[in-house]
Parts: structure tokens; sequence; C-alpha cells
């Protein structure tokens, strides 16, 4: 299915890094695996990331990994959260000097994705989001935006896969906008999926839309 194109964006968006910005927009394919690793390519199915489980005995961990499985970040879950709270670490480090954003879902119980996304500057809660995602997950099609705004940088949706003659359920498709960090909207997927993973939240969303579709 033909994607929509978009002009870039007049400020890039740059939190992990530069390097994972691109001029351009394009699709980038995430594959979940029956080991709960996501593997990330482009169209032509030339891996560009990785996200595997790492959990400790007190904490849902995810490593994001570059093609020579290289940390790029540590995805941490924040224990004893009401808020269900992950902060984002450079590398493979743990310590608070290397936090690069945190995320939280704005209500304890939902029946739709929410997540709002502050960077590593944000002391207060009461601090407006730099960005957020919303959606369904269960119908991969989540969208990623700046802060409160209807501005969009990154949106999923799911694609017809196919792999000997059986429909593949757990691979979708991301549109990255231009001058996005894709790493950055990675690593917010990847946060989303441990959270699905991990609660019922995606139960509760299936059967609500399943009501209401």
């Amino acid at each position: 299915m033909a994607q929509p194109s978009y002009p870039p964006l007049f400020s890039p968006v740059s939190v992990i890094g530069s390097q994972f910005m691109l001029p351009y927009q394009f699709d980038m394919i995430i594959d979940i695996n029956s080991s709960g690793n996501l593997v990330i390519t482009d169209t032509n199915h030339k891996i560009m990331l990785k996200v595997k489980p790492c959990d400790s005995s007190f904490h849902l961990q995810r490593v994001l990994l570059d093609v020579y499985d290289k940390p790029i970040c540590m995805i941490r879950e924040k224990i004893m959260s009401e808020h269900n709270r992950w902060n984002v670490f450079r590398g493979d480090s743990k310590s608070k000097s290397d936090i690069i954003f945190s995320t939280k879902t704005p209500g304890m119980i939902q029946s739709k994705t929410s997540v709002h996304v502050f960077l590593a500057n944000k002391v207060s809660s009461k601090d407006v989001c730099d960005f957020k995602i919303k959606g369904s997950w269960s119908k991969k099609t989540c969208t990623v935006y700046i802060g409160d705004t209807s501005t969009t940088i990154a949106q999923m949706y799911k694609t017809q896969s196919w792999e000997n003659g059986e429909y593949v359920k757990d691979k979708f498709m991301v549109t990255i906008y231009p001058n996005v960090d894709y790493a950055f909207v990675m690593t917010l997927i990847a946060i989303v999926e441990a959270m699905k993973s991990s609660n019922t939240d995606d139960v509760v969303e299936e059967v609500i839309g399943s009501l209401f579709p």
C-alpha cells in the first residue's frame, strides 16, 4: 500500500543520535519473533536495528542494538511505578547521568495505547511531554507526535505479510518522516511492545475494539 509523502520538518528530531536520521521519508519493517526479539529492517529486508529482552531479577529490560550487536541504548522499566514508567539510557548504562529520556502513561488504566515522553532535562511531573505515542497497539495503528500537538513524526500500520503460504501476525511497518531519529522511534515502539506483553492492557483493548470497531 502506497504511503503519502510528507515535507521535511522544519526542526530535525534527534534524540538518540543524528546518525539515525535520513532526509527523506521511508518505511521500516518490525518483526517480533518467538523469543520476543524485535528485528527491524528496511523494505529490502536489510537489518537496521534489533531489540532484545534482557530482564533482570527486578526489572523488565530491553536493549536496542545496531546491526553489529553493539548496544545503542538500554530500555528499563522503573519498578514500583503507578504510571508504567520506563527510562532509556545511553549504551548499556543504567546510570542516572546517562538517561536520554523517560516515558510514562498518563493514566493507570487505559483501553488504548498512550505514552508520554520526557527528555532528560525535564524534572517536574507537571512538565508538558516532549513527544507522545497514541493509538491502538493491537491494530498496529499507533502514531508518534511532537509534544502535545498534532505534528506527526512516525506512524505504524499493519502489513499483509505472507511467508510459506501462512499469514505472519507479528510483523508490521512504521513510516518514518524526514529528518526524524528512527532509533528513537524504534525505542518507543519497543517500550510499548514490552508494556503490552507484560500486562493485560492489550487484551482489554482488543475486547473493546471488537465491541466498538
